[in-house]
């Protein structure tokens, strides 16, 4: 009898997999995708149904054969890619492949890779879904309907490099029109007026001015307005009695938020741990797939990774039940299972994430998992386990105060006291920044201690103090609120988040400064472009549309081609009269009506790679740019060029001095006779290579992703590097003939970069 074939889409899950099926299976890896779209071509047929021309990826030839070669020899192959519309499509190409081999092909979907889940699954097997793979083929084919042909759109008219994306330009649309909103704002004053309090019982407290004349201050239409108003709102206050005009005491309970889905996992560890969502489903895919943990061997951590779904298994509630037990007590545990709501339009077909196993608690995996992966297992972990645990109850007091002219305006007090943590005790959901607009600050707040006080009692007023405040603009998205943005429009899928959002980045249409996108003016103008002539494409109620219709496909209610065909009529128009009617910014040249102060000739505007920039209408003959800014009125204000940094030292080439520029990988030295001139050279660090036989020095250079090092300037003949900067001082414990600058929380100290000397010492701070 012949052994059992799976077949997976990574090495790592195979690792797992074999292990926990010992050797009556084999396992091996397609490592990804075996066939797709063409990247030279469009690769659909519209003319016929929109056919999709698939071929076998670069590289993947071996791969199928060996697939086919290891079918060959079992009596039955699995087919085990993810459990999502992507998994399948792989599972269905490996199908088609293996077609040839006549042997019995059967679908597996493994949600946790556990022993007990896997042997369950197997149980389980079935066929490939079509109509799965038919939601993921349709959207592969729109994507690539919209991204083949209005890219080259965007290369002729902007610049080459450029992207459009069905998903991600609307997320560049919805960074650009936040902006808007920011730059449109207009902040108004107004103010706030904090008393502190004392009764007949301590302690003191504090109390907002909430309602003036029996109305409440929203500080929007209605507001303490300016200055003026409010020294008068004071005086008042002073001048009459305070008293409570009733004490309200209710008992509150906060209940846990549901384990994570794959947007509130990129969400929290986002706000929590500072992950993008690239990196955190990096992450997640790592501890699903399997992690080596010694006698245990690999050993899958947490359940599928990209799921939309809150529910959980009874055999994982039971576990998680048991540990809250036997760990917090019988009072942290509800009477029963809490269940979750799972949102509306959820798919469904994945358990929440969650661990495979309770009692593999972060504690227990100190020491086995990196840094990062035993944070991200620690978030998922601690949101499982607290999300079954019993609420949170704290009492919340509101004391109300009357004063002013016959008590006409009301203070109010509040604080709260917690009577049970419940599951507070193991985690608290991490919430977004919000403009400050409606807020006011004071040292009272939900947890603040309160005196008994009864209604009636009179009140002595110890400090009143008005402060100013500006209403704030709508803050700019996080990755965090940009993901709930586009989960709350229903635009993409969890599982696309990470790309979308790494991707608007890489092509520069938005910038991630901290933790916040900013449109670029590339992006700016792409999107101006996009949405004047393809105003539905990039609409989010449209793509929002595109995505239940997905949905749709996926469950059989609706068939893949009448969806492109409804999708593309329209746009096919829009495509047409967006290559006769759009702007070709790049060949632009707008006159601006002032001189060039080179040669007098008049400067016109001009788009290049960071965006507009003032150039001389008499190129090539004279190559004068400059950059401008806009003044309120929309005019032009050219921007002084600021004279270049002199170093000190002269050009080995033609003597002039060489001064400090700055490029597309960080600070270097450039003669300044340049373009007579154009030696260059990296800075040195006046640090000579430590290796023996090299004559180089020591000099900063930066890596292709924007850090800085210090290597060799002999490269690539010594290849010598380090990435603390050196500094030209030897040592005072041991041969080393320079020492390393080194920074951490603590602060700044040079040391010895031989690892068997310890020697350090102290740098004062910067500035001191």
């Amino acid at each position: 009898m012949g052994k059992s074939l799976i077949i997976v889409e990574s090495p790592a899950k195979a690792r797992t997999l074999q292990k926990h099926l010992g050797k009556d299976y084999l396992v091996k890896a397609s490592v990804g995708h075996i066939r797709d779209l063409p990247v030279s071509s469009l690769g659909v047929d519209i003319d016929h149904d929109f056919a999709p021309q698939y071929v076998t990826i670069k590289g993947k030839a071996k791969v199928i054969s060996d697939l086919k070669k290891a079918a060959k020899e079992a009596d039955q192959v699995y087919l085990a890619p993810d459990p999502d519309r992507e998994g399948e499509a792989i599972a269905y190409h490996i199908a088609e492949a293996l077609k040839t081999t006549r042997k019995p092909i059967r679908r597996v979907l493994f949600h946790e890779l556990t022993h007990k889940a896997v042997l369950a699954a197997l149980e389980k097997s079935g066929e490939v879904d079509h109509h799965l793979f038919e939601a993921q083929q349709a959207r592969r084919v729109l994507d690539r309907l919209v991204g083949y042909q209005i890219s080259p759109l965007l290369w002729d008219k902007v610049r080459r490099g450029l992207s459009a994306g069905r998903v991600q330009s609307v997320a560049v649309r919805m960074v650009c029109e936040r902006e808007e909103e920011i730059e449109k704002f207009v902040s108004e004053e107004y103010w706030s007026i904090t008393t502190t309090l004392a009764g007949p019982q301590p302690p003191p407290f504090q109390a907002l001015l909430e309602k003036v004349d029996g109305r409440k201050l929203d500080n929007r239409k209605r507001k303490i307005a300016d200055e003026a108003q409010a020294r008068e709102l004071v005086l008042q206050l002073m001048a009459a009695e305070l008293k409570v005009a009733g004490v309200d005491k209710k008992q509150q309970r906060r209940r846990p938020s549901p384990p994570f889905i794959t947007s509130t996992m990129q969400m929290d560890a986002n706000r929590k741990l500072r992950f993008s969502a690239k990196k955190t489903m990096a992450q997640a895919q790592r501890l699903y797939e399997g992690i080596d943990l010694g006698k245990e061997g690999p050993v899958g951590l947490i359940t599928y990774m990209r799921t939309d779904s809150t529910r959980v298994n009874d055999e994982a509630l039971g576990m998680a039940r048991d540990y809250i037990g036997s760990t917090y007590g019988a009072d942290y545990l509800p009477a029963k299972p809490v269940q979750y709501k799972t949102g509306k339009g959820a798919q469904d077909a994945h358990e929440a994430i969650r661990p495979t196993d309770v009692s593999r608690t972060p504690e227990s995996l100190a020491g086995k998992l990196d840094k990062d992966m035993l944070a991200l297992y620690t978030l998922i972990w601690k949101r499982f386990v607290a999300s079954q645990m019993a609420p949170a109850i704290y009492d919340q007091t509101s004391i109300r105060i009357a004063g002013g002219p016959e008590g006409r305006h009301e203070l109010k007090a509040t604080g709260s006291i917690m009577r049970f943590p419940g599951f507070m005790t193991l985690y608290v959901e991490a919430v977004d920044e919000t403009p400050e607009e409606g807020k006011q600050s004071g040292k009272g707040g939900k947890d603040a201690l309160l005196p008994d006080l009864q209604e009636g009692q009179l009140l002595k007023l110890n400090e009143i103090t008005p402060k100013q405040h500006f209403t704030q603009p709508p803050p700019r998205y996080t990755e965090a609120t940009l993901v709930k943005a586009l989960e709350e429009n229903g635009v993409g899928r969890p599982s696309t988040y990470a790309a979308i959002l790494s991707t608007i980045v890489d092509k520069e249409y938005v910038r991630l400064t901290q933790r916040k996108f900013y449109p670029t003016d590339l992006g700016r103008m792409v999107n101006k472009l996009l949405v004047a002539h393809f105003p539905k494409v990039i609409d989010t109620d449209f793509t929002a549309k595109l995505e239940q219709e997905l949905d749709e496909i996926e469950t059989g209610k609706v068939d893949w081609v009448q969806v492109m065909r409804e999708f593309y009529g329209p746009f096919q128009q829009n495509l047409e009269q967006a290559r006769e009617e759009m702007k070709a910014v790049k060949h632009s040249a707008i006159p601006t009506g002032l001189n060039c102060p080179q040669c007098e000739s008049e400067l016109v505007i001009k788009w290049g790679r960071k965006g507009e920039f003032l150039a001389c209408s008499n190129y090539p003959e004279c190559k004068h740019t400059q950059d401008f800014t806009r003044d309120e009125e929309g005019k032009i204000k050219p921007l002084e060029r600021e004279a270049p940094e002199e170093s000190g030292e002269s050009c080995d080439k033609c003597g002039k001095p060489m001064v400090y520029k700055h490029g597309r990988f960080g600070k270097f030295l450039a003669c300044s006779g340049y373009p007579d001139c154009k030696n260059v050279r990296a800075i040195s660090t006046g640090v000579s290579c430590p290796e023996d036989g090299c004559d180089g020095e020591i000099v900063q250079k930066v890596s292709k992703r924007g850090k800085v090092f210090y290597s060799c300037n002999r490269y690539p003949k010594c290849t010598y590097a380090l990435w603390d900067k050196p500094v030209a001082k030897p040592c005072p414990l041991c041969s080393s003939p320079f020492l390393v600058e080194k920074s951490s929380k603590k602060g700044r100290r040079l040391a010895c970069p031989n690892k068997e000397c310890r020697y350090s010492e102290e740098l004062p701070e910067e500035g001191e």
